[in-house]
């Protein structure tokens, strides 16, 4: 996915996974006991540091902290811009 947004440095741009509809035992989740999402895909990736080039890249399934990132809206979609160790594993 093309995203035209170019973060900076160590930052990467994470479009998150969709919240729980339901359980497992299938009772359906109001929208106000949802939690945030904690994984999604990256979609854009900044240059890195010199001294540290990035491990992540564009496509990864990723695992990040609940409070991780600043939420944006661009082009009508939800994204999180954070830092790529704000990230806790590559799925």
């Amino acid at each position: 996915m093309a995203l035209s947004i170019k973060p900076i440095g160590d930052r990467v741009v994470v479009e998150p996974s969709p919240a729980e509809e339901k359980t497992a035992s299938g009772i359906y989740i109001p929208d106000t006991a949802k939690e945030k999402p904690s994984q999604g895909t990256i979609v854009a990736v900044g240059s890195g540091k010199p001294e540290e080039p990035l491990t992540v890249q564009v496509g990864d399934k990723v695992l990040y902290g609940k409070y991780a990132g600043t939420e944006i809206t661009y082009e009508g979609k939800e994204y999180l811009i954070m830092r790529e160790a704000d990230i806790y594993a590559v799925l």
